[in-house]
């Protein structure tokens, strides 16, 4: 996977200021003065977008779970929330994988994604877009 030098470090000290611990092994967790409460949410609210077809998807997935996008395999692994009081945000810690038949899966993208900063720390892919939209205790009523 190619991946611009600058955007990872980007994506961790975001990762570090915006949520301190809850980052783990990605970055040292900032000072609590500094850092910005988030509360962990069990639901990722994505968005996909088929750039042959130009559909939009919403995905939501239950944390530790997979849901299938095309050819990719999305799974969130954490994704958390900042309280109403505090500026809004939403990341979620993404691994992306794609799966074509006869071929072995390659990992496409591992990291966090913000969603009020999308091209922070984007999945680089030719057909498939995926985004964070929310963070979410429970499902939508519909």
């Amino acid at each position: 996977m190619i991946r611009q030098a600058s955007c990872l470090p980007r994506a961790m000290v975001a990762a570090a200021l915006l949520f301190g611990a809850a980052t783990g092994a990605l970055a040292q967790p900032a000072p609590a003065s500094d850092a910005l409460p988030s509360n962990p949410m069990p639901l990722a609210i994505l968005q996909g977008l088929d750039k042959i077809t130009a559909r939009i998807y919403t995905l939501e997935v239950a944390i530790g779970q997979t849901v299938g996008f095309g050819t990719l395999k999305v799974t969130p692994r954490v994704c958390r929330k900042r309280p109403p009081e505090y500026p809004p945000e939403s990341a979620a810690y993404l691994d992306i994988v794609e799966e074509r038949p006869g071929e072995a899966a390659v990992q496409r993208f591992s990291g966090w994604m913000f969603a009020s900063s999308p091209a922070l720390n984007p999945l680089e892919h030719p057909v498939y877009d995926v985004w964070v939209i929310d963070c979410r205790a429970r499902p939508a009523a519909r």
